[in-house]
């Protein structure tokens, strides 16, 4: 480590379980972050800030107006810009080390496989459940360790799945069938810092994932009632019929 980066992570230097080594391997691992919406514009952000060697972003969207109360990266001045050509922008101002690469399209097929196997970790921060099953399918296939997170209205619900060591269970085991219309913010309405909340908590599960500090747990979900203020945490268990990750589907 240079004399500046020591000086930029310096915080994170005194971390006596994160030192020196925690930091070196942030800077040399690389994270694809599908969705730069609210959760993913927060979890992109901290990524980057912290010292992640490579950010892959992918998202189809250009940001809208409504997007601005959550999406707290951008600004009005990049209203109409791909959200992802608007994240790169800001993330490079603020860390100007990292390496920012975009795909300006929704990823499915594959261009997603493609994406999954060049990376270390995936953050799922997307808003439909048809892109969230074909992600979960592609960390599966590829041993890639999976963070996945939602939020809708006062709830977020955060969930990772440790691939690259187990494959007991995924996320299909939770949800083997649900419409995209019963995770869509547009007909529900979230709370902006509910949906941050959880974007930072993908962040951390990804920071400790990459550089080996910190306790991850293999399908432990955790839900947030951001009207109480209270999480619950419980551990999911294989549904031996779930067409995704059951021996007869392997």
């Amino acid at each position: 480590m240079n004399e500046y980066e020591l000086e930029r992570y310096s915080r994170q230097l005194l971390l006596a379980n994160f030192d020196v080594a925690g930091q070196m391997k942030l800077a040399e691992a690389s994270v694809l972050v599908i969705g730069l919406g609210g959760l993913g514009n927060i979890a992109a952000t901290y990524l980057a800030t912290s010292g992640f060697g490579r950010l892959l972003l992918a998202d189809g969207d250009l940001l809208e107006v409504s997007n601005l109360p959550r999406q707290v990266l951008y600004d009005e001045s990049q209203v109409g810009t791909h959200k992802v050509i608007a994240a790169a922008e800001q993330i490079l101002q603020k860390n100007p080390t990292v390496k920012v690469e975009t795909i300006t399209e929704a990823l499915s097929g594959e261009q997603l496989e493609k994406a999954v196997k060049k990376v270390g970790v995936i953050l799922d921060c997307t808003d439909n459940f048809t892109a969230r099953k074909s992600i979960n399918r592609a960390c599966l296939k590829y041993k890639k360790p999976l963070v996945s997170a939602a939020a809708i209205r006062w709830e977020g619900q955060l969930v990772s799945f440790l691939y690259h060591q187990q494959t007991s269970l995924c996320y299909e085991c939770l949800y083997p069938s649900l419409s995209d219309q019963q995770l869509s913010c547009n007909e529900s309405g979230i709370l902006s810092p509910v949906v941050g909340l959880l974007g930072v908590y993908q962040a951390l599960e990804a920071i400790k994932l990459a550089s080996g500090c910190g306790e991850v747990k293999h399908g432990a979900l955790r839900l947030f009632d951001g009207f109480s203020g209270q999480w619950r945490t419980m551990q999911l268990t294989k549904d031996p019929q779930c067409l995704a990750c059951s021996v007869e589907n392997q």
